[in-house]
């Protein structure tokens, strides 16, 4: 896997870097959101510490050439709003799954469509990989949208597969090839 060019990823309004121990207090405001937290599969972060020490394991997940992270970036200000990630690799079948999360302060921009493309991209044309693959909560209907307009299809729902906040949520398959 070709971490480098991951890292330097860029779009028209946001580029990739790789996550660094520098960005935790940015990715400290996503981590520590109880709305956020919702439609990611990592646990609520309460303390930067806690914040700092899955920084740490994202970083040590792309060293052992598991995993595939950045962190995302504005190119206006520079700022850190979100991660972008490939993971589960499947070498045999030549398929990864596909996760991003962005600061809520910058959701419904265009930012994660963006995101979604230039991983899509890379996935394909780098990786060459036959399909990428993602799983969504179903009451995350943002990421839904983001997902369709990248070209990825429903295919298939896991039903009462996550239980947040007290109610259950399907999981939604989504796959491209």
């Amino acid at each position: 896997m070709d971490k480098g060019m991951f890292h330097s990823l860029e779009g028209k309004y946001t580029y990739f870097k790789p996550v660094t121990i520098d960005d935790t207090d940015a990715i400290h405001v996503f981590t520590s959101d109880k709305e956020t937290k919702k439609y990611i599969g990592w646990r609520l972060m309460n303390t930067i510490d806690e914040t700092r020490a899955h920084v740490e394991e994202l970083i040590r997940r792309e060293e052992a050439g598991t995993h595939l992270y950045a962190s995302i970036a504005v190119k206006s200000t520079e700022t850190v709003i979100g991660t972008a990630m490939l993971f589960n690799f499947d070498k045999e079948s030549n398929h990864a799954e596909i996760g991003y999360v962005l600061n809520k302060e910058y959701w419904n921009k265009g930012y994660g469509s963006e995101c979604v493309e230039l991983v899509s991209g890379f996935a394909f044309e780098s990786l060459k990989l036959h399909k990428i693959h993602a799983s969504v909560v179903s009451a995350n209907i943002g990421s839904a949208r983001i997902l369709e307009k990248n070209g990825y299809k429903l295919e298939g729902r896991l039903k009462d597969h996550f239980f947040i906040d007290g109610n259950y949520h399907d999981d939604l398959l989504f796959g491209k090839f």
